[in-house]
């Protein structure tokens, strides 16, 4: 090891991966890296993949279809042994690509029951009506939404509808959802909020897509003067530090991202090792009911 220090070495991994037909190297094609949503779930995933000998290559598509095709076919032209996918939605070409060649993918941040793709997730759908039907059950009637465009995200489009079931479970109109479509971010939650308490019959409950989108609600919620929760309650999905930052501390659904991480490596480098193929892996989700939340005044 003397040696090797003073000399500088390194080994030559192409040479290794000749030998071995493979790289060791794993890819994850990510939405974004703009904000944390992702950060704790990739960090326990390289973590888990460094301990088993493998390293990460990172791409972010910016929630563009035709650039996570093409960063999927650069990552597999670059030589990468597996890959790691968020979300289900995507044009089945790209499936058909992977499969033709035989690279290993692993869905992660969603969980589709009868969905024959490998995964490690959660249910969408049933974290949101989780978390609805309690607001509602609450007295919250008026609901309105703040969410991620949903043409080509399927987290984002199985969250409002498991806000519209939980309404239909509990004798409420699911087209009243008053719902904003917009991008991640602080600026755009603000935005939003503002555009949602113009109504002519405001919510009194705002759901959001992610605890990014709430914060920036609550900051517009301050600005127009309104107090949360007497007021307004506002709640979001993911439960990252954010969410215990804000004041009040954020009402959320916590999703389990340090073990779908670590989950998610090692079925991935199974699956390289062994050419097997595990089953969908459904993680549990719950309620973190903090400050944000409360009935309605009226």
């Amino acid at each position: 090891m003397a040696a090797v220090k003073e000399l500088g070495y390194a080994p030559n991994f192409s040479a290794r991966a000749l030998a071995a037909k493979r790289t060791f190297t794993i890819g994850a094609v990510l939405p974004t890296m703009e904000n944390a949503i992702f950060a704790r779930g990739i960090q326990a995933f390289q973590e888990e993949l460094h301990d088993l000998g493998y390293t990460l290559l990172v791409a972010s598509s910016l929630y563009q279809s035709h650039v996570e095709e093409e960063q999927i076919r650069t990552l597999v032209a670059r030589g990468a042994d597996a890959l790691l996918l968020i979300g289900y939605h995507r044009d089945a070409s790209v499936y058909r690509f992977l499969e033709k060649r035989g690279v290993p993918f692993m869905i992660a941040w969603a969980y589709k029951p009868g969905e024959p793709r490998a995964a490690v997730g959660f249910d969408n759908v049933a974290a949101m009506t989780a978390l609805a039907r309690t607001a509602i059950e609450q007295g919250h009637q008026r609901i309105g939404c703040i969410t991620a465009e949903q043409a080509g995200n399927d987290r984002a489009r199985d969250r409002v509808l498991g806000i519209r079931a939980a309404m239909q479970s509990c004798g409420l109109d699911p087209q009243d959802l008053a719902l904003v479509e917009t991008t991640y971010s602080i600026d755009k939650g603000v935005q939003a909020l503002e555009e949602l308490m113009q109504r002519a019959e405001p919510p009194t409950l705002v759901m959001c897509g992610n605890d990014v989108l709430a914060a920036g609600a609550l900051m517009a919620a301050r600005d127009l003067g309104l107090r949360v929760p007497q007021d307004l309650s506002i709640t979001g999905f993911d439960d990252i530090e954010l969410a215990k930052l804000v004041d009040p501390p954020l009402t959320t659904v916590h999703v389990p991202h340090r073990d779908m991480g670590r989950r998610a490596a090692r079925a991935l480098v199974d699956m390289i090792q062994d050419s097997s193929q595990p089953q969908a892996i459904n993680l549990d989700t719950y309620l973190c009911l903090r400050g944000t939340l409360a009935p309605p005044r009226d």
